[in-house]
């Protein structure tokens, strides 16, 4: 079974509504689209790092109890699991506040062994913090030569907006690393409208991405989704519904783009000859999968929908 390898954060997220919590569940970009993946019984391992305490077993135990591999997850003593305080405003969309306080060894782990049959999924600040750059770059850049097809998400938070043009080099060195580009309206506006005065998402492709990568996929909350690919662009339609939670509807976009990706059987060297009709199929499957986990507290798809989506995909 073909393997995927995510690599991000973890993080214990408490919940809020009307000022009050209402849950706490494990999660992290990466973290979340993973957990999902393993749902679906696919073969799944996480690379990351959270502490020796309370919050980082809950993690652990819930990477291993959903079918993720958690034995590359860096385990610290000096410091504590990362804590983030989301607060739901009137649209059930989520804002953060962040309680860090990590060691200064970091992500000190073995590293896996990465083949041709493997997918790479990285994205957010993880693969970017210059503390971790030097370990992250080398990985990417390893996953890649061994021909591994890799997606990134750009995640790229309003509270990082101000460290975009320092970061931009390491920007398009993932970019030029990856297979696919995933970016919200909000990515590119805190990654290049500020900087570079472009969010428009047909001039970012053509002239920040598509001398790198090849395909890169723009989400825009409730508005349509566009796939950019230098055969052919094209867009989906995305239909509004009922939410309670916004928390992990990106991450699950990226979960579904996966899952349609195996489904399809594309590889690196067989991804630029994909049909429209093959990506329209892929794309919603991410456009589902968002859907759903929007409808729920939980950052992830339910085990009942993993059962159903793993049925009908295989009928």
């Amino acid at each position: 079974m073909r393997r995927i390898i995510g690599i991000g954060e973890t993080i214990l997220d408490i919940i809020f509504k009307n000022q009050k919590p209402v849950t706490a569940v494990p999660g992290g970009s990466v973290f979340n689209s993973l957990i999902s993946l393993g749902r679906l019984g696919l073969n799944t391992t996480f690379i990351s790092e959270t502490g020796n305490d309370r919050a980082g077993k809950i993690i652990l135990d819930f990477l291993h109890e959903n079918g993720v591999d958690n034995k590359n997850v860096c385990i610290y003593d000096d410091g504590r699991t990362p804590i983030s305080l989301a607060w739901l405003n009137d649209n059930n969309d989520a804002e953060y506040e962040f309680y860090k306080n990590y060691p200064k060894a970091r992500l000190d782990i073995i590293w896996p062994k990465i083949t041709a049959d493997d997918i790479i999924m990285m994205g957010s600040y993880f693969v970017l913090n210059p503390v971790l750059r030097d370990k992250t770059s080398q990985f990417i850049k390893k996953a890649h030569e061994s021909g591994a097809l890799i997606y990134y998400d750009f995640n790229f938070r309003k509270s990082h907006a101000g460290e975009s043009l320092k970061l931009y080099p390491d920007i398009l060195d993932n970019i030029e690393h990856s297979d696919i580009v995933r970016g919200s309206a909000e990515d590119i506006e805190n990654m290049f409208m500020l900087n570079l005065g472009i969010k428009d998402a047909k001039e970012i492709y053509t002239t920040k991405i598509s001398s790198y990568c090849n395909t890169f996929i723009h989400t825009d909350a409730y508005n349509e989704v566009t796939l950019f690919t230098n055969n052919f662009t094209q867009s989906y339609p995305v239909f509004s519904i009922n939410t309670i939670s916004t928390i992990g509807a990106g991450d699950n976009f990226n979960a579904g783009i996966i899952f349609g990706l195996i489904k399809e059987n594309v590889y690196r060297d067989n991804l630029n000859n994909l049909t429209s009709g093959q990506w329209k199929r892929i794309i919603q499957y991410a456009i589902d999968f968002s859907a759903h986990v929007c409808q729920s507290l939980d950052n992830y798809i339910s085990k009942e929908f993993a059962t159903s989506v793993s049925r009908e995909s295989n009928e």
